[in-house]
């Protein structure tokens, strides 16, 4: 199954909610995306039978090592678009958060790594 971007953004949500031991509240996560608790449900089915979360019911929700790799692929992602934004074009950082939200979901791999090699030259640095 290939991802969807809200899929995506519920991955990021729960790798941003997690506790120390890495496990999210279902309402946490809720409350980050702006949604109700059957969506997030719904959500951490379909992401379980994936292998993407492990999540008890009326349980905390969990990241598995797939899940892992992709929640930082979409942050990583997010970061690279929210950079661009504000650094080179000088879009305000409130702005910026929520294009990159919704950019990060759109383009290649290959856009993103050149966009990645971009910032890095006009910086010089090992971001």
């Amino acid at each position: 199954m290939k991802l969807t971007s809200n899929m995506e953004d519920y991955l990021e949500a729960i790798a941003f909610c997690a506790n120390e031991e890495g496990v999210a509240r279902v309402s946490d996560v809720r409350d980050m995306l702006g949604v109700k608790t059957p969506s997030v449900t719904g959500a951490m089915k379909a992401l379980a039978q994936e292998g993407y979360v492990l999540h008890e019911p009326y349980g905390g929700l969990k990241l598995t090592a797939k899940g892992r790799r992709a929640a930082e692929e979409v942050k990583k992602r997010h970061a690279i678009f929210r950079r661009f934004l504000m650094q080179v074009l000088g879009v305000n950082p409130k702005t910026a958060e929520k294009d990159a939200c919704k950019m990060e979901h759109a383009v290649s791999k290959e856009t993103m790594e050149k966009l990645h090699t971009y910032l890095h030259k006009i910086a010089g640095d090992n971001e």
